[in-house]
C-alpha cells in the first residue's frame, strides 16, 4: 500500500466530517448553459485537460471545466450516446448510435480523423489502455465491437445475447463488465480472447442501466431501474450489498479517492450519494436535489465535481403517458461540487 499524500489526507478527513452532517458533502455548483435543441446522453470528463464532453443529438459539446464555458463542438455523429477522450492517442471517440459507427477526432482540433462502423446502434463507449482498445455496446445489435485503435478497424464482434447498457473496463485484470439490462445480469468479457467468460445474475437488481468499478476493493455498482444501488464483487459475481437509491437510475459513479458512488435519478430529480464504507458495506450519505430528467452524469475525479445534463419540459395533461416535450433552448449542465 501506498503512504498517503499530505493532501489525500486532508481531503480524506474533509470528506469524513462531510458524511457525519445532515447536509452531506456535496452543494450546488455553476450552471452551464449550452441551449439548442434534441435528446441527450452520456457525459464524460477528460480531467488532465480540463474539458467535459456532453453529447447532444447529432453533436457532441466541448466544455472548459475551469471556465464553464462551451468551447468547441464536433458535429455529424447522429444519434451519439457517448464520447471518451483518450490523452495517449491524442483522440476522441465518439458512439453514433442512428449512424451505427464511431467518429475519431483529433482531441486538439476536434476535427473528424475516420468513421469506423460497428454494430447496430452502438451505445456505451469505453477505452482499455492495456490492450489500446474501443469497446462500443451495440443495443440493437446485442453485441460489442472491439476497434483497434493502431489500425482503426474493428478486430472482433462479441455476441452478448441482449441489450448492453453500462460497461467499465479492468485494465489490469483483462476484462470489461458489462450490465445486460434486459437480462438482469453482467457479462465478462476476457480482453485477451474477445469472449464471454461470465455471466452472473444481478439479482436483487433489475434492469440495471449504471455501472462503476472500485479497482482497490474489485468491487462493481450497479445502478437498478428497481430503485437500488447493488455492490458485486468482481471477481466472482456475488453481490455483497445493497442500497435504496432514487426513481429512473441511468448513470453510475464511482469516486476512488473519497470512495463515494454516486447514482443520477432522473425520475425522482436527485442524485444519490453512499459511501464505500468497507468492501461489504454501503452507506447513504446523501440525497442531492436536481431536476426531473437530470438522468446522465459524469465526475471529475481531480476535482470531485459532478455535472448532470438536464433541461426543462412542456406541460402535461394531468395523468398523460405521453413523453414530455423539452422546451428549446433549456438545456444545460448543472454541476455540483464537494464542500
Amino acid at each position: 500500500m501506498r503512504h498517503a499524500t499530505v493532501a489525500t489526507a486532508i481531503l480524506c478527513l474533509t470528506v469524513v466530517s462531510g458524511l457525519q452532517g445532515q447536509e452531506g458533502p456535496y452543494h450546488a455548483g455553476p450552471v452551464i448553459q449550452i441551449g439548442g435543441e434534441g435528446g441527450w446522453d452520456y457525459l464524460s470528463v477528460d480531467s488532465a485537460a480540463h474539458r467535459l464532453y456532453v453529447s447532444h443529438a447529432t453533436h457532441v459539446v466541448a466544455i472548459d471545466t475551469q471556465t464553464n464555458k462551451v468551447v468547441g463542438d464536433i458535429p455529424d455523429t447522429p444519434g451519439v450516446h457517448g464520447f471518451i477522450a483518450v490523452p495517449e492517442l491524442a483522440k476522441g471517440f465518439s458512439s453514433n448510435g442512428r449512424g451505427n459507427n464511431v467518429s475519431v477526432v483529433d482531441l486538439k482540433t476536434l476535427k473528424l480523423v475516420q468513421k469506423i462502423d460497428t454494430g447496430e446502434n452502438p451505445d456505451t463507449i469505453v477505452y482499455d489502455p492495456a490492450k489500446k482498445e474501443v469497446y462500443t455496446m451495440n443495443g440493437r445489435g446485442k453485441s460489442a465491437s472491439v476497434i483497434d485503435t493502431t489500425t482503426g478497424k474493428v478486430v472482433a464482434t462479441i455476441p452478448l445475447e441482449g441489450k448492453p447498457e453500462a460497461a467499465v473496463v479492468d485494465s489490469k485484470g483483462g476484462k470489461i463488465f458489462v450490465n445486460m439490462e434486459d437480462l438482469n445480469s453482467v457479462k465478462v468479457i476476457d480482453t485477451a480472447t474477445h469472449k464471454v467468460s461470465a455471466t452472473w445474475p444481478g439479482a436483487p437488481c433489475e434492469a440495471a442501466t449504471g455501472m462503476a468499478f472500485d479497482a482497490t476493493t474489485h468491487r462493481l455498482f450497479l445502478g437498478c431501474d428497481n430503485k437500488l444501488l447493488v455492490m458485486m464483487d468482481s471477481t466472482s459475481g456475488k453481490v455483497v450489498y445493497s442500497v435504496p437509491v432514487g426513481e429512473g437510475v441511468d448513470s453510475t459513479w464511482f469516486d476512488p479517492q473519497t470512495k463515494l458512488a454516486f447514482t443520477s435519478n432522473g425520475g425522482s430529480g436527485t442524485v444519490t450519494v453512499a459511501h464505500e464504507d468497507s468492501a461489504s458495506v454501503l452507506k447513504v450519505v446523501q440525497t442531492i436535489k436536481t431536476v426531473r430528467g437530470a438522468r446522465t452524469m459524469a465526475l471529475d475525479p481531480a476535482t470531485h465535481t459532478i455535472y448532470l445534463a438536464a433541461t426543462d419540459y412542456e406541460p402535461q395533461a394531468p395523468g398523460s403517458k405521453d413523453r414530455p416535450k423539452a422546451v428549446t433552448g433549456t438545456f444545460r449542465v448543472l454541476t455540483y461540487q464537494m464542500k
